[in-house]
């Protein structure tokens, strides 16, 4: 690209100040995602570089030409009023040169002499014809040079209309491929942003769990036991303080704990939604996705798998009423409800065998629905809802929030997690890793892909995890990443870290004293983290860093 623009503005100059020189003044001014990222990466560094000084000299050629050609216009029409003038001077012209010729004739010396009476008078006449043909021959050589000039000034200017042309031509043709190659340049680096939002999305939970017909499974690798009886020493783990939920409504562990610790089912609902349920008439059809009309109580609801049969009888009231009133709405306003956890999972086989505590539980709540509200529930909140705050057992956060959690009191699993598989199934792909933990060259990686992310002038589309295998793609290595951001606080090793919490939400880590937002470090952990590894939480950032 730079080689293009050189080369343009060399034949643009050589073009413009070769004009001719007529007239003074005005005649001065006219004298891996795509082939390889690396390759893209320096097209992209070369275009941001030439684009800005290509714009100020375009603009600046622009305003020139315009101005050029607005004085060709002027000196064309000076140029047609001299031929106007020359008609009358060609007149004046061909009359003189007439005379002169007709005088050279009659005024001979000879002549001269024989018709004069005195030597002064003969000087006389001789002078004044001497003075009358240099007056005729200085007013033909004037008029001549008059028309060689027109003649000279029109040829001038056709050729200037041509080289205002060329450069007009070129003008356009440089601008065309310049904005064509930022054109494509973008195109490639949209589709590289679509591929970090892939990741991103991948990552962050943006679907939301519940548990289903069986209790969440456990994975010790993954959990903070695990992390602390068999991680090397100086190694460094994510943990999420819930996962895949949305923190509203209802936290279904939590409704357990709630349950185990005497609560009663209204008394959860009231803690999560803020109210207690009334009765409706419930009774018909509803439209169920994939199974046509159903009835509502006797069938549809006995189908709902959102929650372990085995579970304390309230936490199982407060789920049906939830499930009941989540579904209600489409039930009165005739729309079709789908079965999956975008909705509320419905199993045609447990509507067939409906276990009989989920029997109990829905037919003990018939009717019962939560008015004026969305009833939305998620499997682990993480000890903190959008809704109501703290769901701890004291309402209050502090240090030891984890343990007065009612997610930890109902047994969740996710409540405190490292993550490292593709989903939050334990048998989804892990992209070969056995466990969530990272060396302290990898945290440095990610240390140094926040730093990159937030300083100017470094290309970040290239910031993906280095496990190509599982993600595909061109990133930059490990050393290529550390040596980008060597100037700005870059690490080669993590040594140390802290982390600060505020009210369900992460504030602040900071790793071998650089600091950062919790938000902006969770998206760099995404976006780098090799495998899977992830904090799979979307719209929040709640999660700690721990060190062996």
């Amino acid at each position: 690209m730079k080689k293009i623009l050189l080369s343009f503005f060399l034949s643009f100059f050589i073009i413009f100040f070769s004009f001719i020189n007529v007239p003074q003044g005005s005649s001065d001014e006219l004298d891996d995602i795509i082939k390889q990222i690396n390759e893209l990466t320096n097209a992209l560094n070369m275009s941001i570089s030439a684009t800005k000084p290509l714009e100020d000299q375009v603009n600046s050629i622009k305003k020139r030409v315009a101005v050029i050609e607005s004085d060709l216009t002027v000196k064309e029409k000076s140029i047609n009023d001299g031929y106007k003038n020359l008609e009358k001077q060609q007149e004046i012209l061909n009359a003189t040169i007439r005379d002169y010729y007709i005088k050279s004739y009659y005024n001979s010396p000879l002549l001269i002499v024989l018709t004069t009476n005195s030597a002064s008078e003969l000087t006389q006449v001789l002078g004044y014809q001497r003075a009358t043909a240099d007056r005729d021959k200085a007013l033909i050589t004037s008029l001549v040079i008059s028309i060689s000039t027109l003649e000279e000034r029109k040829k001038a200017l056709e050729s200037e209309k041509k080289r205002i042309v060329v450069i007009k031509d070129q003008l356009s043709k440089i601008v065309t491929e310049a904005k064509a190659y930022q054109a494509d340049l973008s195109g490639k680096i949209a589709a590289l942003s679509a591929k970090q939002q892939e990741i991103i999305n991948s990552r962050s939970g943006t679907f939301t769990a519940t548990i289903g017909d069986s209790n969440l499974a456990d994975d010790y690798n993954a959990s903070i036991n695990g992390f602390r009886a068999s991680a090397p020493g100086g190694y460094f783990a994510a943990f999420s303080f819930g996962a895949y939920t949305h923190r509203k409504g209802m936290s279904q562990y939590g409704a357990r704990g709630r349950a185990m610790n005497g609560q009663t089912a209204n008394q959860i609902l009231s803690k999560y939604y803020g109210k207690e349920p009334v009765s409706k008439d419930t009774g018909g059809d509803i439209s169920v996705s994939g199974f046509g009309s159903m009835n509502f109580e006797d069938r549809y609801l006995m189908g709902i798998a959102e929650m372990p049969s085995t579970w304390h009888p309230e936490a199982l009231k407060a789920q049906a009423i939830a499930a009941r009133t989540y579904a209600y709405r489409y039930k009165v306003e005739g729309k079709e409800i789908c079965t999956t956890e975008a909705c509320q999972v419905f199993s045609s086989s447990k509507a067939d065998n409906t276990p009989q505590t989920w029997r109990d539980a829905v037919n003990a709540t018939r009717g019962q629905v939560l008015e004026d509200v969305v009833t939305y529930y998620a499997s682990t909140h993480g000890g903190y809802t959008t809704t109501t705050g703290w769901d701890t057992t004291d309402n209050s956060g502090g240090s030891n929030f984890i343990d007065k959690a009612w997610d930890a009191k109902g047994g969740s699993p996710w409540l405190y997690k490292a993550w490292y598989t593709q989903g939050y199934s334990t048998s989804s792909d892990k992209c070969g890793r056995s466990n969530p933990w990272l060396s302290p060259e990898e945290m440095a990686d990610i240390v140094n892909a926040a730093i990159a992310l937030r300083t100017g002038g470094i290309d970040t589309s290239r910031i993906t995890p280095v496990t190509t295998s599982c993600w595909g793609g061109n990133p930059y290595s490990m050393d290529e990443l550390r040596n980008l951001v060597s100037g700005n606080g870059g690490i080669s090793q993590a040594t140390s870290v802290s982390v600060s919490q505020g009210d369900g939400t992460t504030s602040n880590v900071t790793i071998n004293g650089i600091n950062f937002s919790g938000s902006e470090f969770k998206k760099a952990f995404n976006l780098r983290a090799p495998g899977r590894l992830s904090i799979p939480q979307s719209g929040f950032a709640f999660y700690n860093i721990e060190k062996k």
